[in-house]
């Protein structure tokens, strides 16, 4: 699986580009500030539907500007998909594959896969639970179209069970409406609860392969689905807890309330590992988080590396390096010495100065 090109119009600090890419290594190097993750956004968005900073899609329209359009193409598998996505400020976005417009963003998924990695992914670990939550649900989104749509349903359903126990408060009479929201929510939970958990499990064994060749043999560790409830039981624990629920206006339990634990020996490194240790074990999460899709896809994904080794020390750089030789990746970074003191392979580089590429 491979991008071959993109264009972009009036997105974020591009009035227009048209790049082809190499299917090795691209590299686009350059000062801060001057358009390097605007091009890496833009592949991610075109190929999920959603922007990696959580960015709405008015934020990444040029300025002064009323929509934007990213037309991208990709191999995969010996055929070509060209993806046209149209973002408008008031509107919802307009997308068609091969000029086939389709009806549901979801559709979308699954045509490419791509593993993102950033500097703040680096602190997945020490960061809150949603942060983790967010990696898993964005990754497995991608792998399947079933745990998308018990997701997004589950998302729909807790937001109106939250507006409900509010409006309980004023009108006690609307309580018995919750038994429909109840059995509705129990259903899509148990869904995405057991796919998160297969998910976890797989990521767990291959993480811990890598995490212990990063350490030099001198660390074990454990990654574990925290679950606030499981997934039989959800029902009945929704109506034992509804009081605290309408005490509190909010649904308290559920995998929207789930986490991820890491632990190396007894320690749970999100409170008490140290910062090296959160780091090798991040970078562990996602080189793992890259060759769980492999086996999943039994393809490539394509690899979004934006300014990671200037976060990296010079075994974590040539770890991560070594590891991606066989991948489409786009990377962005501020100079090459780090690549040519590793002696990595580049296919082509781009140098990015306010919004021009060459």
């Amino acid at each position: 699986m491979v991008i071959t090109s993109i264009q972009l119009e009036n997105y974020r600090n591009y009035a227009a580009l048209e790049l082809n890419f190499d299917r090795g290594t691209n590299i686009f190097y350059g000062d801060n500030a001057q358009g390097k993750t605007n091009i890496l956004e833009a592949v991610y968005l075109c190929g999920t539907t959603k922007s990696h900073r959580g960015s709405k899609d008015r934020e990444v329209i040029r300025f002064k500007e009323e929509e934007a359009h990213i037309r991208m193409c990709l191999d995969k598998n010996g055929s070509s998909y060209k993806i046209d996505m149209h973002l408008k400020k008031n509107r919802a976005k307009g997308i068609a594959v091969n000029g086939v417009p389709i009806r549901k963003a979801s559709e979308l998924l699954g045509i490419g896969n791509f593993v993102f990695f950033s500097p703040e992914d680096l602190n997945i670990i020490k960061s809150g639970p949603g942060e983790r939550r967010r990696f898993i649900d964005l990754e497995l989104s991608q792998l399947s179209k079933l745990y998308l749509y018990n997701l997004s349903k589950y998302n729909k359903i807790v937001n109106q069970r939250n507006r409900l126990l509010k409006d309980i408060f004023l009108h006690p009479e609307y309580e018995d409406m919750l038994d429909v929201w109840d059995d509705q929510m129990a259903s899509c939970g148990e869904a995405v609860i057991r796919e998160r958990e297969e998910f976890v499990r797989v990521l767990n064994g291959i993480a811990g392969g890598i995490h212990r060749k990063l350490s030099g043999e001198r660390e074990e560790l454990l990654i574990r689905y925290e679950k606030s409830v499981e997934g039989p039981q959800f029902l009945d624990l929704l109506k034992k807890n509804r009081e605290r629920d309408k005490r509190f206006k909010m649904t308290l339990l559920g995998p929207h309330r789930d986490d991820l634990s890491f632990t190396i020996g007894d320690a749970d490194i999100r409170r008490y590992g140290s910062q090296g240790q959160q780091r090798t074990a991040a970078l562990s999460l996602k080189l793992a988080e890259i060759e769980l899709v492999k086996r999943k896809i039994k393809d490539m994904p394509i690899l979004l590396l934006d300014d990671v080794l200037s976060e990296l020390d010079s075994s974590r750089q040539k770890y991560l390096l070594d590891s991606i030789h066989d991948i489409q990746t786009l990377i962005t970074c501020t100079g090459l010495d780090d690549f040519i003191e590793n002696r990595f392979q580049i296919n082509k580089v781009y140098h990015v100065v306010e919004g021009t590429v060459q």
